[in-house]
């Protein structure tokens, strides 16, 4: 039986993004339609249709006569969508947080309990994500939400390799605002949990403008 033609789409987009968000794909790779729809096995059609779904997430950058290629950012670009979190992100949370159930903070402790277990770049990212969206899921800001999840795929790259860099002394320094940010939301303490948070992504930021190496892309094969 054959698979309707954006069910195929959507899970050929699903596929990459996956392979960008976990790094197999980094900034600056192109993406070769015809090698992926063989590795798929599925035709150029579904290929196509899901490099635009990502195109319009960002994750993917569309050139006429040159194919499609991961998007890369430069210093610019990524130290403006941090700034746009630090604005936004806690506009989220001020729209979860009323909501959130002692247990929701007992999630988020367990959830920060693993995040502290863990020494591996790959499982803090997922972990690190998970926390931070805990907090978001009682909100209801739809378009809010799809905004900062479109940052938050885009920046990915840039949030694995601060990590990387980070070292001990700063990954301490990560765990501590996450604990003072579940401290404040079990006080019920909102306007310092949002205040908690700006600063957390603000300090991301600026460590990252300080290492403009981060930012480099391979040259064209």
């Amino acid at each position: 039986m054959a698979v309707p033609a954006g069910v195929a789409s959507q899970r050929v987009a699903d596929e990459l993004r996956e392979r960008i968000l976990d790094g197999r794909l980094a900034p600056g790779t192109r993406i070769i339609q015809d090698e992926l729809a063989e590795e798929l096995r599925t035709s150029r059609l579904p290929v196509r249709e899901a490099l635009r779904i990502l195109e319009s997430r960002g994750l993917v950058t569309l050139r006429a006569n040159s194919g499609a290629w991961v998007t890369s950012m430069d210093v610019r670009e990524c130290e403006l969508s941090y700034k746009m979190r630090e604005r936004l992100e806690p506009l989220l949370l001020a729209e979860s947080a009323p909501r959130l159930s002692d247990e929701d903070i007992d999630e988020l402790e367990a959830i920060e309990d693993r995040i502290e277990r863990t020494d591996d770049v790959e499982e803090f990212l997922v972990l690190d994500r998970q926390l931070h969206w805990t907090v978001y899921r009682h909100h209801d800001a739809h378009d809010l939400a799809a905004i900062l999840n479109r940052l938050w795929d885009t920046t990915q790259h840039y949030r694995r390799a601060f990590i990387r860099l980070a070292g001990e002394r700063r990954n301490w320094i990560i765990r501590a605002e996450h604990r003072l940010l579940i401290e404040a939301l079990r006080k019920r303490d909102h306007p310092s949990a949002e205040q908690i948070l700006e600063l957390h992504i603000r300090r991301t930021r600026v460590e990252l403008v300080n290492h403009p190496e981060v930012f480099a892309v391979p040259a064209p094969s």
